[in-house]
C-alpha cells in the first residue's frame, strides 16, 4: 500500500474510536484487520497498528492541542470525521518526524475532500496550518 493509502486505513480505524469504548476498540480491531473488504499484507498492518497505538496513546494530549489551537471550535463540537482527520494531522506534525508538516496537511486536506463535508478541507486545513506555524 501507499502511504496515501495507509493514511486513509489509520483514518478509518481512529474514526471508530467515536464510537467505541476503550474495552470495545480491541475488538473493533480485530474485526478491522479480519474485514473481507481489505486484506493487509503482515507490514502494512504493523505500520498501521503501530501509528494507530502512537496516536491513540496520545488523544487527550492532542485533544487538549485542538482545543487550544481551533478558537471558538472545542473537539466537542466537531464533526466526527473532521475531528479524526486533525487528530491524525495534529500526531503527524507534533509527533511524526518522518512526515514532514506539508505533507501532512495535504494528505489532511486530502481525507478531508473525501470524506468530509463540502467545506470541510478548508476547516482542517486552516486549524492544521496553526500547527505547522508553531513547529
Amino acid at each position: 500500500m501507499s502511504r496515501r493509502e495507509l493514511r486513509e486505513q489509520i483514518f478509518k480505524l481512529l474514526f471508530r474510536i467515536e464510537f467505541n469504548s476503550d474495552e470495545e476498540m480491541k475488538a473493533q480491531c480485530e474485526l478491522f484487520f479480519d474485514s473481507p473488504d481489505e486484506v493487509f499484507s503482515p507490514e502494512d498492518e504493523k505500520y498501521i497498528k503501530d501509528k494507530y497505538d502512537q496516536i491513540y496513546s496520545r488523544i487527550e494530549d492532542i485533544d487538549r492541542l485542538i482545543n487550544e489551537k481551533a478558537k471558538g471550535w472545542d473537539s466537542d463540537r466537531m464533526g466526527k470525521v473532521e475531528l479524526t482527520i486533525i487528530r491524525l494531522g495534529v500526531y503527524e506534525i507534533m509527533y511524526d518526524d518522518d512526515v514532514p508538516e506539508s505533507v501532512a496537511i495535504n494528505e489532511a486536506v486530502e481525507l478531508a475532500k473525501k470524506f468530509g463535508q463540502d467545506k470541510s478541507h478548508g476547516f482542517v486545513n486552516a486549524v492544521l496550518a496553526k500547527f505547522a506555524q508553531q513547529s
